[in-house]
């Protein structure tokens, strides 16, 4: 009698990251959608918001907008950049709402939420946690093959947050390896290398 044949491993389904730069200006998002192998993005861009003058209209907007983000592409998570502490109360406040309607939007669909500071964003993306935004991009933009001039900075901010959260969880997501040390890393992400 044969042997039934093997079944072949199903491919890991893909996994979907929101990250979120917030901003009651203009607010940067990305979905990210990792496989095993690849990664590639579903969506990226900007929601400007300086021309509505009522901040509770701007923060409706964003609640709007990122609830039918999230219904249309079901992350599985998102990230979200923490605010840094800046000089200006009035600023922090808003910018510490424009968060909490972003974060509100997520656990209204049962999605998960990961704040992650700008310092770490930064070290994620490009291994340093001082590097400029225009670092992040370019690191990014080797990453996707993309063309950083066509969107706004908060766009490739949102981006950073998305990798950083799939660079801080990946052995989590599957598909992560495990290294003894940086040539094996290096190896494995010549990409993510400069030359």
């Amino acid at each position: 009698m044969p042997l039934p044949p093997k079944k072949k491993k199903a491919d890991a389904a893909p996994y979907r990251i929101l990250g979120i730069d917030p901003g009651t200006v203009a607010l940067g998002f990305a979905v990210v959608e990792i496989h095993p192998k690849s990664r590639r993005i579903v969506e990226i861009g900007v929601l400007k918001l300086a021309k509505l003058a009522d901040h509770a209209d701007r923060l409706a907007t964003i609640h709007r907008r990122l609830t039918q983000v999230i219904g249309t592409h079901k992350p599985a998570t998102m990230a979200i950049e923490a605010p840094f502490f800046g000089k200006n109360p009035q600023s922090m406040l808003k910018l510490g709402r424009a968060q909490g309607v972003c974060m509100a939007a997520a656990m209204g669909q049962d999605v998960p939420v990961t704040e992650y500071s700008p310092r770490k964003i930064k070290q994620s993306v490009t291994g340093n946690g001082n590097a400029s935004k225009e670092q992040v991009a370019a690191m990014l933009a080797n990453e996707f093959d993309l063309d950083t001039s066509r969107y706004l900075e908060d766009a490739t901010d949102a981006l950073g947050v998305a990798m950083c959260h799939f660079y801080q969880t990946r052995g989590v997501l599957g598909g992560g390896k495990k290294f003894s040390g940086w040539e094996g890393f290096v190896k494995a992400n010549e990409k993510r290398v400069k030359k």
